[in-house]
């Protein structure tokens, strides 16, 4: 220690694998004890980091919102290694990381929609070290499965699904190819399949699960009903839908790595599978709703409220309105299964006006996740973040332009206000970060990204690749939200999307903006972002 000025200075090293180990990371990474020096250092690198992005704007107010959302990605995942070397708390051993850096600490219910897909753009290198990191894990497990919600101290399995089949997927379908797919498929198919789907939970499959497989839904409870399979959650009970609908997409980001693999047989199943979601719409009132063990609709049924706390029973910290558009991977179905675009696009406008229904207290005492209100709609849980853009597939992309220019400015604020719900180790700072920008990936596992509007007049990524992308928003202001026209690396462009391949190779997309919605820019039906391959 130094005693300068009254005031004492001391340096600290931190280690997962010993008091040694602490020692040689801190005479590795901090070698003064100046603190004026080791801020200095650490400023220089998140400015490079946050450079990779580059926003022109004269809202000073919009930058600091951008940036920090930028920050906010970066706090998941986090590396473990240590000269070479890692702990694993999946095996309680310690590892040697073969030159790739281990990371563990991932929200991945939350971080799947837009985080990771953002670092598949400007950290390629650290994306694939964190899916190498993924299939340690499983490796290290007895169970071989692939895991859920890694943390610090192991797998904890939170919240429901296996979404990591959905990041290894979209990162190796957008050109990503260093880590082993086929062990990432074998762990990722074992926990699917063999792993209870119930929420909170690391077990083998239950008799809930057994009945899923054979009948395609996940069996919920009658209100009132007591519970009989003692396997499931206190708290968090069975979140029949949103079980079934997370898991009908987890089922097609495998299907489309086994058809990577060649795996052609377990393409099909899974595919097949990838549709279980269809056994619980119910056509008459365009909702998923939750079936009972006979295969029948629970009713009488309140798509706001049903479900108990969170209501948990049915769906997962959000109500109905919010999962009846969880279908990410097949919008296109989803339009058949609400009888076509006009319908589709009235309940869309429905769910952004419907009353809470009860007062704002009453509401959030049950839904206390379902925050950043508008209408039904929520800004603040992750399961709603594509929500806006869904327009884009019916050909009304103008709306899809006015809600993300308003949901932007009414709830992410430079001031008290900040963020309107639990931010989520970047999942929701990451919508942030992407709409600012301009666009969005809907889908993640399918190499396409949906078209807003963008919060700047120019945003310049530079991606992993060296090249760089930008996104020009010419007459930009307040007023004006809305698309008239657009080129795409000089070529006119009258889609409401466009690929990974157009913005990974480097280009420029402009923006031509005005005050008043163009009803013909990318309206056409035969324009619309990609969906899921058919079954017929």
């Amino acid at each position: 220690m130094k005693f300068e000025e009254d005031n004492i200075q001391i340096r600290y090293g931190v280690s997962f694998i010993s008091s040694e180990q602490a020692k040689k990371n801190l005479q590795r990474e901090i070698n003064t004890y100046r603190v004026e020096e080791v801020a200095a250092t650490g400023k220089n690198i998140w400015n490079d980091v946050l450079n990779k992005i580059q926003i022109t704007s004269q809202d000073e107010s919009a930058k600091t919102i951008f940036y920090t959302s930028l920050y906010r990605t970066y706090e998941r995942m986090i590396n473990l290694s240590e000269d070479g070397h890692y702990y694993s708390a999946t095996d309680g051993k310690i590892h040697s990381d073969n030159g790739i850096p281990f990371y563990t600490d991932d929200w991945i219910w939350d971080t799947y929609r837009a985080t990771h897909p953002l670092r598949i753009l400007i950290e390629p290198e650290m994306e694939e070290a964190m899916i190498t990191s993924y299939i340690r894990m499983a490796q290290e497990s007895p169970d071989g499965w692939m895991p859920t919600f890694p943390e610090v101290t192991g797998d904890s399995h939170r919240m429901n699904g296996n979404h990591a089949v959905a990041v290894i997927w979209d990162a190796y379908c957008k050109g990503l190819t260093g880590f082993d797919l086929k062990a990432a498929y074998e762990s990722c198919k074992s926990s699917i399949t063999e792993k209870s789907l119930l929420p909170w939970t690391k077990m083998p499959n239950t008799e809930l699960d057994l009945f899923f497989l054979e009948k395609g839904f996940y069996p919920a409870l009658k209100p009132g009903e007591k519970e009989y399979c003692k396997e499931v959650h206190h708290f968090e009970k069975r979140q029949s839908i949103s079980v079934i609908l997370g898991n009908s997409y987890d089922y097609w980001c495998l299907a489309e790595i086994a058809k990577t693999l060649g795996k052609t047989d377990d393409y099909r199943k899974f595919l097949k599978a990838s549709y279980n979601y269809r056994n619980v719409f119910n056509r008459e009132t365009m909702f998923f709703h939750p079936k009972d063990k006979d295969g029948k609709f629970i009713e009488p049924f309140d798509y706001r409220y049903a479900g108990g706390q969170g209501a948990r029973e049915y769906y997962g910290e959000n109500n109905g309105w919010i999962y009846r558009w969880d279908v990410q991977h097949n919008i296109a179905d989803l339009i058949k299964l609400m009888n076509g675009p006009q319908q589709f696009i009235e309940n869309l406008n429905t769910t952004f006006r419907e009353p809470l229904g009860r007062s704002k207290y009453a509401f959030y005492a049950q839904l206390p996740d379902h925050t950043g209100n508008v209408g039904q709609f929520s800004m603040a849980n992750e399961p709603s973040l594509h929500i806006p853009y869904l327009y884009n597939y019916v050909g009304q992309p103008w709306k899809t332009q006015q809600r993300i220019h308003k949901l932007l400015r009414e709830w992410f604020r430079n001031d008290l206000m900040g963020v309107p719900g639990d931010e989520d180790g970047g999942g929701m700072t990451a919508f942030v970060v992407f709409s600012a920008m301009g666009f969005y990936p809907v889908t993640p596992g399918m190499p396409a990204y949906n078209i807003g509007s963008p919060a700047f007049e120019k945003a310049v990524i530079k991606l992993g690749n060296g090249h760089t992308f930008e996104i020009i928003a010419q007459n930009h202001s307040e007023d004006n939200k809305y698309i008239q026209s657009a080129t795409l690396n000089g070529k006119e462009w009258n889609k409401p999307w466009f690929s990974h391949e157009d913005l990974i190779k480097g280009g420029q997309l402009v923006l031509n903006m005005g005050s008043k919605p163009n009803y013909q820019w990318g309206a056409s039906l035969q324009d619309v972002p990609p969906s899921a391959e058919s079954l017929e």
